[in-house]
This record gives structure tokens, C-alpha cells and sequence, in this order.
């Protein structure tokens, strides 16, 4: 029996960090598996330590490592840049990490990218003594099988999904047993203004439009994949294979329009690495066998990906030019999120048999005042999705068909989707540039 070994594992979150050096890396659990209580008590003994370094995806609370006392003590490595590590990142106090999601595991598996301690939030063990990485997988676990230690938070609160989504005990070298509420994400945007969610639900309606029974869909959290949602309820048999998803799929598998039977990779199955959820979808998730999460390497691999036929993938981006170059991950050299998992599911949806993938987003941003279809990318600018890989671009204007169309073609159908009040400025432009005549 594991329990035996279970017990002998249990300290107190101030003993099980003592294990972290200086000049160690620590990889965090990430989302809403993020373990604040193990950081906070590494943290604590921030006067003992130098040069550590913290790497993890997407956070949602501010950490403690960033209090101007910590500098020099602790530095983070952001593999993908949200909100509350944003602003550190383009001061240059924190370092940033431009990868695909899906190739994250492999530069920790071959050791680009070594992890002396990793800090995990799980589930409590079943009764053959397996943890369940719970709502958060993505990265995590490939960490946790290559770290040097493993410290794990086991909250009797965290669901249990299913999958290749589980660590047994003898794995774990520390536990930490606590039951801290998981941190919840709403879909809904209360910032949003009445333009904006119109702008929504009229990309949200195009998009759908796009979308056929028995397609299977990526998207993403935010507006628009929101308002996707809510125009799909005339559909049957979607299925899903997506990084992550949010409330709003729960809807639809109750109704019976998700059931992943047309599937033709893992039929039934509702395929993902983590959410960014609420406690609805929480409960859900928990112990439900139709729901399968697995890591960013077999999630977001694109060859895996396309074996999924009719396969859709929703993705948003900052600017798309001429050309049809869209940037997602900064705004001129000012650093914004990160690669996260569009290339990977662009590339897989464009290899799949009859598959879509659509770049979508509003037409302007800052009250209409710039336009997010442009000439020229604003200097500095990566461009995160190659000119070649975009078939579809959306916009509350409509659809731009761009697959295998020459440049004067893109052109012509990039500038008919922007907003009224820039096309005349962008068709000047395109015959500055010689792409119309």
C-alpha cells in the first residue's frame, strides 16, 4: 500500500522548500493549479537564496517574487507572458521565452531547459495511490518527470481528470497537505462595452458560419471564442481537440452538440491540457470520463493534430498585414503574451483533411482609432504566424479568404474585411507598395 510512504512524505510547506538552492531552477504548476502556498513559503526564505530562477506559464494572482526586495534573489523566466508578470517583462527585470507551446516539454526533456524543482498542486491520491494533475497538465507534467525533486501541494479540493494526467505518490519526493480554493477564471469580460460585444458576437456568428457538423474546434478563452460558442447551437456532433477551454463548452455538451463521435483521433473524447474555468466547469470535469487531458506535446503537436479530419482552429492576433504576417504575441517590441499554442494549431488544422484555421479579431482597437489590419506590422513586431500558414482572417466585416491567393488577392480581401474608416489609407498604401495597381 501506498499510504505508508504517503505519511512518511508529509512536511510542512517551510520544511519541503528548504530544498530549493541558489542557482536552482523551479518550474510552477501553472493556471488555476498554481501553488502559491509552496511560493510564498519559498519566498519567505528569500535572504538565504541567489540566482533562482522561477519559470511557468499562465498565472492569475501576482507573485511574491517580485517585490523590488526579491531582485537579484529570485528571477523568473515567463515561457508565456500574462498579465501580472507583463510589466516586469518590458522593464526588463524579468526574462521571457519565445517558444511554442508544444515544444516546451521537448527542451525540458532534452535538457535545453533543466528543472531542479518542480512545485505541483494536485489532487489527493486515489486508491492505487495516483495524483491527479488536475484542471492544469500543459507543461507540468513532463516537468515533474524530469525535475530533480518533486514538491507536491495535495488539495483534497482539486478535481480528478482524467487522461494521461497523473502522478503516483513514490514520485513525489515532499507533500504539502493543504485545500486552498481553486482559483477561478469567469468568461465573461465586465469590462467589455455594448460596441465591443456587438463586435463580438458578429465575429462570433461569422466564424460559426464557418463551422460544419461533425468539425472538430480549437479556441481559446476571451470574447470572441465566447461568442463562437453561442452561435454553434444549431450544430451536431462537434467534437473537441484544444489546448484549453472555458465555460462555455459545458453548455454545449449537455446539449448533446459536442459529442466527438464524427471524431476521427480519439472519438468521444474531449481532448485538452488545461482550463481556465470556473468551479462549473470544475465539477464537470471532475472524474468524467468523455474529458482526456494530456500534456503540450500531444496536445499541440501539429502532425497530432491534423489527424483530427475537419479540423478547426480559432485563433486571435494584435495586427495582420498586406501580406497576411499577424502578430499575437507583442506590440512593437513591447512584449504582450507569448507563441502559446496558435502556430502549433494553425499548422495542424491547415494539414488536416477539409481543416480551417482562422485568425479572428475586431477590425480596430483603442475606440476605433487603429486599425489591426495594416500595411506594414508596427516595428518590432514578431511575426508570430507566417504569411503562408493563415487561410482565414475574420473580422466583424467579414471573411478574408487568403490560402494560395497572390499578394494583390490578399491585399484586396484584407483591406475589404478592415474597418470603412482606414480602407481608403490602406488601399493608398497597397499601390505605394505595388500590391495593387
Amino acid at each position: 500500500m501506498y499510504l505508508q510512504k504517503y505519511q512518511s512524505k508529509i512536511v510542512s510547506a517551510h520544511e519541503a522548500v528548504k530544498v530549493v538552492k541558489s542557482g536552482d531552477r523551479v518550474l510552477l504548476h501553472a493556471n488555476s493549479c498554481y501553488p502559491e502556498i509552496l511560493l510564498n513559503a519559498m519566498c519567505n526564505r528569500y535572504q538565504e537564496l541567489n540566482d533562482v530562477e522561477i519559470a511557468h506559464l499562465t498565472i492569475f494572482q501576482k507573485p511574491c517574487y517580485l517585490k523590488p526586495e526579491m531582485q537579484n534573489h529570485f528571477r523568473h523566466n515567463a515561457l508565456f507572458t500574462s498579465g501580472h508578470v507583463r510589466k516586469a517583462v518590458n522593464e526588463g527585470t524579468v526574462d521571457f521565452t519565445p517558444v511554442f507551446l508544444s515544444e516546451i516539454p521537448l527542451i525540458i526533456e532534452r535538457g535545453i531547459l533543466p528543472i531542479d524543482v518542480v512545485f505541483l498542486h494536485v489532487s489527493s491520491p486515489d486508491t492505487h495511490g495516483f495524483c491527479s494533475y488536475s484542471v492544469s497538465n500543459e507543461i507540468t507534467k513532463t516537468a515533474a518527470e524530469n525535475a530533480k525533486v518533486v514538491i507536491a501541494q495535495i488539495n483534497h479540493k482539486m478535481p480528478r481528470v482524467l487522461g494521461d494526467n497523473f502522478i503516483h505518490v513514490d514520485k513525489i519526493d515532499y507533500i504539502v497537505e493543504c485545500d486552498p480554493d481553486l482559483i477561478e477564471v469567469p468568461m465573461v469580460d465586465p469590462n467589455s462595452t455594448e460596441d465591443e460585444k456587438k463586435v463580438f458576437r458578429k465575429i462570433g456568428e461569422t466564424i460559426a458560419s464557418l463551422i460544419k457538423d461533425g468539425d472538430t474546434l480549437q479556441m481559446g478563452i476571451g470574447a470572441i471564442p465566447d461568442a463562437v460558442l453561442s452561435y454553434l447551437t444549431e450544430k451536431n456532433d462537434l467534437g473537441i481537440h484544444t489546448e484549453m477551454f472555458s465555460d462555455g463548452l459545458i453548455d454545449l455538451i449537455d446539449k448533446g452538440i459536442i459529442t466527438g463521435d464524427r471524431k476521427t483521433l480519439l472519438p468521444g473524447k474531449i481532448v485538452a491540457s488545461f482550463v481556465i474555468a470556473t468551479k462549473k466547469t470544475f465539477d464537470y470535469i471532475n472524474n468524467n470520463p468523455i474529458v482526456e487531458f494530456r500534456t503540450t506535446k500531444f496536445v499541440n503537436d501539429p502532425y497530432i493534430i491534423a489527424r483530427n479530419d475537419n479540423m478547426v482552429s480559432i485563433n486571435s492576433a494584435i495586427q495582420v498585414d498586406f501580406t497576411g504576417q499577424a502578430c499575437s504575441d507583442s506590440m512593437g517590441h513591447k512584449i504582450y503574451s507569448g507563441f502559446g499554442g496558435q502556430v502549433d494549431f494553425i499548422r495542424g488544422a491547415s494539414r488536416s483533411r477539409n481543416g480551417k484555421p482562422i485568425i479572428a479579431m475586431p477590425s480596430t482597437a483603442k475606440n476605433h482609432t487603429i486599425s489591426k489590419i495594416v500595411d506594414t506590422l508596427t516595428p518590432g513586431s514578431g511575426v508570430t504566424t507566417s504569411k503562408a500558414d493563415i487561410h482565414y482572417v475574420v473580422t466583424e466585416y467579414g471573411i478574408a479568404d487568403l490560402y494560395g491567393k497572390t499578394l494583390r488577392e490578399r491585399v484586396k480581401q484584407l483591406i475589404s474585411i478592415a474597418h470603412p474608416n482606414f480602407r481608403e489609407d490602406l488601399e493608398r498604401k497597397a499601390r505605394e507598395f505595388k500590391y495593387l495597381w
